[in-house]
């Protein structure tokens, strides 16, 4: 199986714990990089300050994150990573402790990949890791390429031509 770089954005040390037990329970070989708030995460993702070796931070395949975060929140994060052209290619999970509606659907509607609500019992967040793992090592990856690290605002889509004509 080939394995790619996860990271996870969660704040609360005791999830932390509870989710590297479960990638080790489980036997997930997928490298996890951890770190503790949405700012951290947009370095992290940026190459910026101490992330800026991507042989030892390299990019990730896929972004598990937390929602209810102090500061830079995970709905700022996933809203910062889908202005980007190439960035906004890389899945994006929410794992939270809510399960509101209201939550759900702005995750949804920010460009969240999926939405899992953390289940308070170690064994099925084992489970739920086990079956994350194997759906996302399963499928493809897109081709993320550039020169240098990229930014939000470098790559944007430029906005539709409002006198474009579909046929």
């Amino acid at each position: 199986m080939k394995t790619f770089p996860i990271l996870l954005v969660e704040d609360n040390p005791d999830d932390v714990f509870l989710i590297e037990r479960a990638f080790h329970v489980v036997q997930i070989e997928h490298p996890l990089f951890t770190v503790s708030d949405g700012q951290q995460a947009i370095d992290y993702l940026s190459g910026k300050g101490r992330y800026d070796d991507r042989s030892v931070y390299p990019f990730p395949r896929l972004i598990l994150a937390d929602l209810k975060m102090p500061g830079v929140t995970g709905f700022d994060l996933i809203r910062w990573i889908r202005q980007d052209a190439n960035m906004r290619l890389v899945p994006v999970i929410v794992l939270s402790s809510s399960s509101l509606p209201e939550d759900v659907n702005r995750s949804y509607m920010l460009g969240a990949n999926a939405y899992m609500v953390k289940p308070p019992d170690p064994r099925a967040l084992e489970r739920l890791f086990g079956t994350i793992a194997e759906f996302w090592s399963a499928g493809e990856a897109p081709n993320i390429s550039w020169s240098s690290t990229p930014s939000p605002t470098s790559m944007q889509e430029s906005p539709p031509n409002p006198k474009a004509v579909l046929k």
